[in-house]
């Protein structure tokens, strides 16, 4: 693949199969003319995520991120939410290219929030950049609200197929968060995969969202996302759930957010996971003891907050 990392060339095509292949296959030339089109060069080696390489370039107003997506309904509207935020909270979009699923954005700092390592800090930063995030929401942006009949419907499937994996109450608990805050949303944009390793040091400001879905939602649901990599993170504390509880509550005084909201959410979501985890592991573990105390402290959870 050239220039293009050969961990994230061997990850795409595992996930992607031969549609992954193939846009390796012409993933050079689509950085090139990219880079033509908006009259930068390369500044250093190619990044990458889950899902896209990113690249530092220079161009005449400075440096700034190129950043090329696999092709994927998720990624759509990445360049919509940082379009209506134009720089709130998050970097900026200065180029768009949808067809390629390329930007040009604003350079980040690689350091992210999850290298402070106080608990209460990190809440407290992100609840504050939630709720800079939280603004009217712009035409274009797809809803949470309806995937609500999916998210119910997956559920139940779920239920079925994993028989006594958790209690029926348990379940019964989380389809009533899709009923009671998942079908009637506030008219507010949402990054949809808030966690601390989507947001970055910057240099306009001291921290910057990146890598947002877009969606129209509640910020709660926000906060929710936040907390379920700081549950690994704390797995080794006394008390996961004290400490979890601790930074909601931290976090929710600082997006100013109600405390109860965001726990309904959280929980809508860890029920998710522990049947996700069952299906198809989790990204730092498919298989093995890591996987099994994973869902033990995932089920733990869903069960301590129903």
């Amino acid at each position: 693949m050239g220039m293009i990392p050969s961990a994230f060339a061997q990850s795409t095509v595992d996930r992607e199969g031969e549609a992954g292949q193939a846009w390796l296959s012409e993933l050079p030339t689509i950085i090139e003319d990219v880079l033509a089109s908006w009259d930068c060069t390369l500044d250093g080696p190619l990044g990458h995520g889950q899902v896209g390489v990113i690249a530092p370039v220079r161009r005449s107003g400075g440096p700034a991120v190129l950043k090329v997506s696999f092709p994927h309904p998720g990624n759509v509207h990445e360049p919509d939410a940082f379009a209506a935020w134009d720089g709130r909270g998050a970097v900026h979009l200065y180029e768009r290219d949808d067809d390629r699923f390329a930007m040009l954005l604003e350079r980040a700092q690689p350091s992210t929030l999850t290298e402070l390592g106080d608990g209460d800090e990190i809440a407290t930063l992100a609840g504050r950049l939630s709720r800079r995030l939280s603004i009217p929401a712009s035409a274009g942006l797809p809803r949470l609200a309806d995937q609500a009949d999916s998210w119910d419907e997956e559920l139940r499937k779920d239920a079925a197929e994993f028989a006594g994996a958790l209690p029926v109450a348990v379940v019964d608990s989380a389809r009533a968060v899709i009923d009671e805050l998942g079908r009637d949303q506030p008219d507010l944009v949402v990054h949809g995969d808030f966690h601390p390793r989507n947001i970055l040091r910057a240099d306009r400001e001291p921290w910057l969202a990146v890598d947002p879905k877009g969606y129209v939602g509640d910020p709660a649901y926000d906060g929710a996302t936040l907390l379920k990599p700081r549950a690994l993170a704390l797995m080794e504390s006394e008390d996961v759930m004290k400490a979890l509880l601790h930074e909601l509550d931290v976090f929710s005084d600082a997006a100013e957010l109600e405390p109860e909201r965001v726990r309904r959410w959280a929980h809508l979501q860890v029920v998710q996971a522990a049947f996700h985890g069952r299906r198809r592991g989790f990204g730092r573990a498919r298989g093995g003891p890591l996987l099994d105390r994973m869902l033990a402290l995932v089920d733990h959870w869903a069960i301590s907050w129903c």
